[in-house]
């Protein structure tokens, strides 16, 4: 089934509510004060079906106080359904309406006059005529006007029948799924149930999802789409999802769910922005920006100006992180007034100079993503990961990876999504190469090197690796790498290394990763070389990060031994003053002691047995 959205904009009481009451039967206006009141006060969520075709519709609030709302709505539009009473015509609300929604690049749009019944034909020709002239001011695509009233039924289905023939989809599938709230409940029997509309891809019933806001995952236990169990919710979908494990009360209108690892947060964003005719943006001022369902306070910072400007580029920095993606349209108000629409440039904060910065958002607002590579690898020398493309670029994966093999002089790891100066090379060639210069007999793996550089990849740590082979530096020997120099038998001189480090360390051996580290051993290796050295009896293992020399034990044990003569017992006060080591050391060879027939335990002291 297709899926679209047609959103209501028009000046109070020109007849947004009643008359989609009137295509769907829906009354808008539920709620204790929109019926004392007789206006719409949120935003409200109806639909109609015909055949394989669905239209949700949101009917938005027309009071010049209650616009906040009616951007809560707007930016899922697919489609604008302009209002304009017969009687009044274009009205100041209608036009902050369509200000708003050219901002947030809505473009397709039909304008129905209401009221018809209130004037005779030739007005009615007159105020479309009129209302259509006023619409041309802005970058709408109009697909049809007419006039109706809500007791005319056959003008009633004859809107009905236009709006079914409308190919008006205009949300497409991303790389992730996003969703914002736009309102949360908690329902007896169900749990927390949040509604909004479905955008990136479609969801399911029983998929793991991730509230951004509160860093929190939750299941969803169900959906239902326009009121009807779903097992799953497609893009432009209007759905309600029943969340488990979450409490109702710690979610907000404009929390952002989405799924896990897709979507980071940062208190500052960079977008570019035009203002309103006669209007401009100020630098260094508090605004409100609008984004999705979700206001923030912002204070927005200019790129080419400390005074004002009218378009241009700018950061809105909040003290709360904001989930956005590239693209991704926003809107600026001052109090009750609309000043200027954004587009999201930069969702992801980059630590970087003003003047990068700048060159940084004029590629991306031309959408020259191999361009915005390059800037950024000036500022990441050591790797820019393409794992985050998809909320930096709006890319999938393999798209971003497309847009990286067009760069030059440029390593891109496409295993692990990284691309790479290829003059940072030479800085994991420098460091290999000093690593067997000042120890001949290092033996090291590609990963053992990574544990050292932890910002370059196996896959470019193996470019250079493969380099020093070719320069008959390093010779490879299965997974590791040894000093081409050195012809002797490496096994048996790494023993001999080993045995002589843990004889220098006596009593107090480090643990044996730090060991590996210090004599530029491969871990695995290392591993088996101690593992060597204990089969034959040269090396005593008592913890499993605990290796001692066999000949510094056994010196160890007889001072313990004569302690327990001169003193008749041992324990860790006594152990202490004679051999001031960590409480590590003492318990694991007191414990040691436990070994030897002649030694008993006797609460928390050793003595010979039989004394």
């Amino acid at each position: 089934m297709s899926n679209f959205i047609i959103g209501t904009c028009g000046h109070i009481d020109h007849g947004k509510t009643a008359l989609i009451k009137a295509l769907n039967g829906f009354e808008g206006d539920t709620t204790k004060e929109e019926k004392e009141r007789g206006i719409t006060i949120d935003l409200s969520f109806s639909n109609i079906a015909k055949d394989d075709k669905n239209i949700a519709f949101i009917d938005v609030p027309g009071h010049e106080k209650l616009v906040k709302n009616m951007i809560a709505g707007a930016f899922s539009f697919d489609c604008v359904l302009i209002v304009v009473s017969a009687v009044e015509g274009i009205k100041p609300q209608t036009v902050e309406h369509l200000e708003i929604l050219n901002l947030l690049g809505v473009k397709n749009a039909v304008l129905v006059v209401t009221k018809k019944d209130l004037i005779n034909e030739s007005e009615l020709d007159k105020k479309l005529i009129e209302a259509e002239e006023f619409i041309t001011k802005y970058d709408f695509d109009l697909k049809f006007s007419m006039g109706v009233s809500i007791y005319d039924e056959a003008c009633i289905e004859n809107l009905k029948e236009k709006l079914f023939s409308l190919n008006a989809s205009t949300k497409i599938q991303e790389n992730f799924f996003r969703y914002y709230v736009d309102r949360v409940f908690s329902a007896k029997g169900a749990g927390t149930i949040v509604t909004g509309t479905v955008l990136g891809k479609p969801i399911a019933v029983n998929e793991q999802i991730f509230i951004s806001d509160i860093q929190k995952e939750s299941k969803i236990k169900n959906l239902q789409v326009h009121g009807v169990d779903a097992p799953m919710a497609n893009i432009s979908n209007r759905t309600a999802i029943n969340l488990s494990n979450v409490d109702a009360k710690n979610i907000k209108r404009g929390f952002v769910i989405s799924k896990k690892g897709y979507l980071r947060g940062f208190s500052s964003i960079d977008i570019s922005f035009t203002a309103l005719k006669d209007k401009l943006l100020h630098h260094n001022r508090h605004y409100s920006v609008y984004i999705g369902s979700r206001k923030i306070d912002a204070k927005v910072l200019l790129f080419n100006s400390e005074d004002s400007l009218s378009n241009g580029f700018a950061s809105i920095n909040s003290k709360e992180d904001i989930f956005s993606i590239y693209d991704e349209k926003l809107i600026i108000r001052d109090g009750n007034f609309t000043v200027a629409g954004g587009v999201v440039l930069n969702p992801v904060s980059d630590p970087m100079k003003k003047s990068q910065k700048l060159h940084l958002l004029e590629a991306l607002k031309d959408k020259n993503i191999p361009k915005a590579y390059l800037i950024l690898l000036n500022a990441h020398k050591k790797g820019l990961g393409l794992i985050s493309s998809a909320q930096r670029f709006a890319l999938s994966h393999q798209e971003a990876l497309i847009n990286a093999k067009e760069l030059q002089n440029c390593f891109v790891d496409e295993k692990e999504l990284i691309i790479y100066p290829i003059s940072t090379k030479e800085i994991i060639y420098n460091n290999i190469k000093s690593i067997y210069t000042k120890n001949s007999y290092a033996l090291l793996s590609n990963t053992s090197i990574k544990l050292r550089l932890k910002w370059a990849s196996e896959g470019f740590i193996q470019l250079v690796l493969n380099e020093l082979v070719e320069e008959d530096f390093l010779i490879k020997d299965g997974n590791l790498y040894k000093n081409a120099n050195i012809k002797e038998d490496f096994r048996s001189s790494l023993e001999q290394i080993m045995l002589k480090r843990l004889e220098e360390e006596n009593i107090s051996p480090t643990a044996p990763y730090n060991i590996y580290d210090n004599l530029d051993i491969d871990r695995k290796m290392g591993d088996e070389i101690l593992k060597s050295l204990c089969s034959k009896k040269q090396v005593i293992r008592l913890q499993h990060n605990l290796f001692i020399h066999s000949s510094c034990l056994s010196g160890l044990v007889n001072d313990m031994k004569n302690i327990i003569k001169k003193d008749g017992y041992i324990n860790i006060q006594n152990f202490k003053e004679k051999h001031p080591l960590s409480r590590k050391y003492l318990i694991t060879y007191l414990d040691y002691l436990d070994n030897f027939s002649e030694i008993k335990k006797q609460e928390n002291k050793r003595v010979f047995k039989g004394i």
